[in-house]
């Protein structure tokens, strides 16, 4: 009767941080499938769109400091639930900003919430593992993934009806609030491993090494998740709802590598695993630079979606069982690498695009798509 009752609970846990993950995902898709829609709006060149898009990094980095703390001392459960609730909120601000400087504090605090949210969800995750006994990390982020696509699909639909962005907005913070009410009774109330440490910690070396994967992986997710949609549409030539049919690909196996990824870990190791990943991104990238006809350029983020899907939850699982530091403090520090990349690659490719074109940006985030394989090499086999 108690092991029933055990595992009623545990399972309760992983539906409630799962739905978690699929809260921040629906979140953060939502904006990057309007970003074309905001661009138009506010009459952006790409030069002007990678500057605007610095804002997401800058407020992750104002928030790096007192993440991993905050969770540590407030617990994962609290600082998950007012966090979740302040990125819905600065969603809407997004789709209310109607000059670039409104954008540009919008953003800021969407970066902000959405670094403080990530952190304690991944945070909660580790509990769940804890539990259960065995990797499930790629399982929640597949969940991300999911809602990524159902962000995408969600956008690309509200586009073909010309929905504005504030109103679709409106309408995700409103889901998010709802969910949210059915599952803070069923999060982990007390994390393991609580920490009175400092308020920053840097990372020993093995948490570097994870930084540095995640920071190559978390690049080309970046350039997916907000350059996807503007390079069907001026590279691809794809025209209206079509547009966001890249990204949405690129959701998809991006959602379904996550789900088998903890089996395909157990079987072929870790760092197979991530070469492999690497492998995957780098052809992917290649295939849709040197072949930009519709077909060709979806096959290619196919196999982006597959290439990168595994990468990140194996990191964060990782750096989750670090001994030197708690699991929040050790998920900062490694995020604070890898995050770098997921946000300010975007920008950059903006500015690179400004230079010269879209198709040498995503042939420069193909290399570091090589570099995850590359780097792979210094991990220990698992």
């Amino acid at each position: 009767m108690q092991l029933i009752y055990h595992n009623k609970k545990r399972s309760s846990h992983r539906i409630a941080v799962g739905a978690l993950f699929f809260l921040q995902g629906i979140c953060f898709s939502s904006w990057a499938s309007r970003i074309p829609t905001i661009q138009q709006k506010l009459g952006l060149s790409e030069t002007e769109l990678g500057l605007v898009l610095f804002a997401i990094p800058i407020g992750l980095m104002i928030s790096l400091p007192l993440s991993g703390w905050l969770v540590a001392k407030k617990g994962s459960h609290t600082i998950a639930m007012l966090a979740m609730v302040s990125y819905a909120i600065s969603l809407v601000t997004i789709g209310l900003a109607n000059s670039i400087f409104l954008l540009i504090i919008a953003l800021l605090f969407f970066g902000f919430a959405g670094n403080m949210s990530n952190i304690a969800i991944n945070t909660q995750a580790i509990g769940v593992e804890v539990l259960y006994k065995r990797s499930i990390m790629a399982s929640f982020h597949g969940m991300w993934s999911v809602a990524g696509f159902t962000g995408a699909a969600v956008g690309t639909i509200m586009i073909g009806y010309s929905i504005v962005p504030f109103h679709h907005f409106a309408a995700v913070m409103l889901f998010v609030f709802a969910i949210l009410l059915f599952t803070s009774n069923h999060t982990i109330k007390e994390d393991t491993n609580k920490s009175s440490g400092p308020i920053f910690a840097l990372p020993d070396k093995s948490l570097i090494n994870l930084g540095i994967i995640a920071f190559c992986s978390m690049i080309c997710e970046g350039a997916m998740f907000d350059w996807s949609g503007i390079y069907f549409k001026k590279v691809v030539m794809a025209e209206g709802a079509l547009i966001g049919a890249g990204y949405t690909a690129f959701m998809c196996t991006m959602a379904a590598g996550r789900f088998i990824a903890d089996w395909f870990t157990s079987h072929y190791g870790l760092k197979r695993t991530i070469q492999l990943s690497g492998l995957l991104t780098a052809s992917g990238l290649m295939l849709a630079v040197l072949q930009p006809q519709f077909i060709t350029a979806i096959c290619g983020f196919f196999l982006v979606g597959f290439g990168v899907s595994s990468v990140v939850p194996l990191v964060y699982g990782e750096a989750g069982k670090s001994k030197v530091l708690s699991p929040g403090v050790a998920l900062a520090a490694v995020s604070t690498i890898g995050f770098l990349g997921f946000l300010i690659g975007p920008p950059v490719i903006g500015l690179v695009a400004g230079a010269t074109s879209l198709r040498v940006s995503f042939t420069i985030i193909a290399l570091m798509g090589l570099c995850i394989t590359v780097m792979a090499g210094v991990l220990k086999k698992q």
